[in-house]
């Protein structure tokens, strides 16, 4: 079986939309996620290391694309960011989240496969 691929999903503060996404694919045997936060008070603020880590990185929205090449213009010259274009307008545990997430996915990941199907 060939290793996972590495998608790290940021957005702000990483306490909401982001962390979901992580969330959605967990378990997943395709996929091992993470996720960060651009703000400086972000529950996990992104570094260097999470764009090397990363095969696929996606944001929630094009400011937050702006703000990762403008702090991490090298390590992202061979990356993949992917906008979602998810507006910071949910709430904890908003329950239609997870179903948008899944749906802007679906162009760029295969989530119809699971272990346990």
């Amino acid at each position: 079986m060939a290793e996972p691929l590495k998608v790290l999903f940021v957005c702000s503060e990483n306490r909401i939309r982001s962390l979901a996404a992580e969330r959605l694919l967990q378990g997943h045997p395709a996929y091992v996620a993470r996720s960060a936060g651009t703000d400086h008070d972000a529950r996990i603020p992104v570094t260097a290391g999470h764009i090397g880590w990363a095969d696929k990185i996606f944001v929630m929205e094009q400011r937050h694309r702006e703000l990762l090449r403008q702090k991490f213009r090298r390590e992202l010259e061979q990356k993949e960011v992917i906008c979602l274009f998810i507006p910071d307008e949910y709430e904890p545990l908003a329950e239609d989240l997870p179903e948008i997430l899944r749906v802007r996915l679906e162009a760029h990941l295969d989530l119809s496969v699971r272990g346990d199907a």
